[in-house]
């Protein structure tokens, strides 16, 4: 059950508030960031920002003073006061912004992906297009278990999250039809080397590691996939990464009003 902290809606041309509506399944855009501490820190949070405004140019979703009024928004509903863990989801369609706050869930080693015969559209872009996804997300536990995407008998990525994969010390990820998240994104700055490459679903036990990458789960091993047989072998780049990460957590500066 999701707990959500904060659920409001304005209009873009003016940025009146409105009824709650979540847009999804719309022609717009979405960004996913992660809000902790007192006072808060946003991870990751200026390329976000930027993501999320280079996208919505790209789905013509244009106003001189979008960035401006994204962080009016933000800022009229955060507080200093408050100590966060939560996910910050800000989505734009052409005539609405809508800001919603959600726990964030600690996810557990004990993670399984459960395979789903799905390909986002445009999946390039953090687009709103994902009913069938959270129809699957809204039957599961997320702490310990997420979908992922298969297409042509490959892997994609999971309903939440960026896919690395370890074979002999080496990082593999997909080739294409996926989102590069900021996590990755960072992750990229952090691994020498990541090999773009068919995950085919045959070749699934070639692999000693799978791990989940995204602002909601931070990084995560995968311990089994139990439609393909697949156990975890070990967590040795699990613990590198995560290492990684917690560096640039403590070194996350609060965000300023």
């Amino acid at each position: 059950m999701v707990t959500f902290l904060l659920k409001k809606s304005y209009r873009l041309k003016d940025l009146q508030e409105i009824d709650f509506k979540d847009l999804w399944g719309d022609h717009g855009i979405f960004t996913t960031m992660w809000i902790f501490g007192k006072p808060p820190k946003i991870l990751f949070f200026n390329n976000h920002l930027k993501n999320l405004i280079l996208s919505l140019k790209k789905y013509q979703i244009k106003k001189k003073s979008l960035k401006s009024d994204i962080l009016k928004i933000i800022n009229k509903n955060l507080s200093k006061k408050r100590k966060y863990n939560h996910l910050l989801r800000i989505a734009l369609n052409k005539k609405i912004i809508s800001i919603s706050l959600r726990k964030r869930v600690k996810p557990k080693l004990n993670f399984n992906l459960k395979l789903v015969k799905l390909k986002r559209e445009k999946p390039e872009f953090k687009n709103l297009k994902y009913k069938k996804i959270l129809s699957y997300l809204s039957k599961m536990d997320n702490s310990q278990s997420d979908i992922a995407l298969v297409s042509n008998k490959k892997l994609l990525e999971t309903g939440t999250s960026n896919l690395l994969f370890v074979k002999d010390q080496k990082f593999f990820i997909p080739k294409k039809d996926y989102y590069e998240g900021n996590t990755y994104k960072f992750f990229k700055t952090k691994i020498k080397k990541i090999i773009k490459k068919d995950i085919l679903l045959k070749e699934i036990n070639n692999y000693d590691e799978i791990l989940l990458i995204g602002s909601g789960k931070g990084v995560v091993s995968v311990r089994t996939i139990n439609e393909l047989k697949w156990k975890r072998k070990n967590l040795k780049k699990f613990k590198f990464l995560s290492k990684q990460y917690d560096a640039v957590i403590n070194k996350c500066n609060s965000y300023r009003f």
